[in-house]
């Protein structure tokens, strides 16, 4: 059963990755389209670029959820929670690395999104194989953090605050390019 875990847990780590690095493109590529921007990097923010670890994660969770959820009574759980963590690592190791520095590099920039994804997986696949977090009221927890998070990117998407997370740092706006 670890084996199979380890093996499904990478390709999740392999199809965050990929389907993360083509959301970076995706709302360019479809020409400003509306759904696009719900799902995709709209800007340069930090914001949009933790978008770009979540839905791919999000998505895989559906799918995999249903292939091994019975087995894993504390999917739900450990999903939410390594999907947080992986999530926030991207601000925490960006803005870390950017203090330090003083300026940001693209290819530590791109570190930063392959570390939050592998980071994230691996904390899920401790979780997972621990088996801890299976009472009915941790895996409730868990679906409304991953659901809360796909509304507040989705709504920050299109409303986002003026604060510096949401504010692209080449155009100085904030969310949909005008």
């Amino acid at each position: 059963m670890g084996k199979r875990l380890f093996y499904w847990e990478l390709a999740g780590a392999l199809f965050t990755a990929a389907l993360g690095t083509l959301l970076h493109f995706a709302y360019d590529w479809s020409g400003g389209w509306g759904a696009a921007a719900a799902f995709s990097a709209v800007n340069e923010s930090t914001w949009e670029h933790m978008k770009l670890l979540f839905f791919p994660m999000f998505l895989f969770s559906v799918v995999q959820v249903c292939c091994l959820g019975r087995n894993y009574p504390n999917f739900l759980a450990a999903r939410g929670v390594s999907t947080v963590t992986g999530v926030a690592l991207i601000p925490v190791l960006f803005y870390t690395y950017t203090g330090v520095l003083g300026r940001h590099l693209l290819w530590a920039d791109i570190a930063v999104f392959y570390l939050s994804v592998l980071g994230a997986f691996a904390l899920d696949f401790r979780l997972l194989r621990r088996g801890r977090f299976t009472s009915l009221w941790q895996q409730i927890l868990g679906l409304l953090a991953l659901w809360g998070l796909a509304f507040l990117f989705v709504y920050c998407t299109f409303h986002p605050p003026e604060l510096g997370l949401w504010q692209d740092p080449v155009t100085l706006g904030y969310g949909l390019p005008k």
